[in-house]
């Protein structure tokens, strides 16, 4: 069943186009051509965040940021083993799902630190990048808080995804 829903969902969609007497092809290339100008002005966004992501990892920032969090990480009962998955999951969602599979590699998929860390992939955004694509399109300027409250809900997850993976 799942392979037939998006087949399933465009032939709604056609259909219903049909019924209201609107030209779907048009409308289509219409969408699209609007959406052209809006992803131009995203990509210097999306550049930056992916730039600014590789510094980060391969400088050598995260593993020094790592150590010096693992025993904060420890107190509040994350597994100092995923730190580095909470540092990056906040920036990128790529560079998280490497850092995932390495995970489940050397700790397997079953074991409290891969529980954890699927929970945290699962209960957390890019909150950096959704901001930045979110910021840029709708033109916000005031987003003092923004940030900050979304990091903190980031953390509140982490801490509660593996004290509810205990239980697991």
């Amino acid at each position: 069943m799942a392979d037939l829903f998006i087949p399933i969902l465009i032939a709604f969609v056609l259909i219903f186009a049909l019924i209201k007497g609107v030209d779907a092809y048009t409308a289509f290339v219409n969408g699209a051509k609007g959406a052209l100008p809006l992803m131009a002005s995203l990509m210097p966004f999306i550049i930056a965040m992916f730039v600014a992501v590789e510094l980060f990892r391969n400088s050598g920032i995260s593993a020094y940021l790592c150590n010096f969090l693992a025993p904060v990480f420890r107190f509040v009962g994350i597994p100092p083993e995923i730190c580095e998955l909470t540092l990056i999951r906040p920036f990128s969602s790529n560079a998280a799902y490497v850092l995932l599979r390495d995970i489940f590699a050397r700790y397997g998929v079953d074991s409290y630190i891969g529980k954890c860390a699927s929970v945290i992939m699962g209960s957390s955004d890019t909150i950096f990048y959704v901001s930045s694509i979110y910021f840029a399109s709708t033109h916000v300027k005031k987003t003092l808080l923004t940030i900050p409250i979304a990091l903190l809900c980031n953390v509140a997850c982490a801490i509660i995804a593996c004290f509810c993976c205990r239980f697991i």
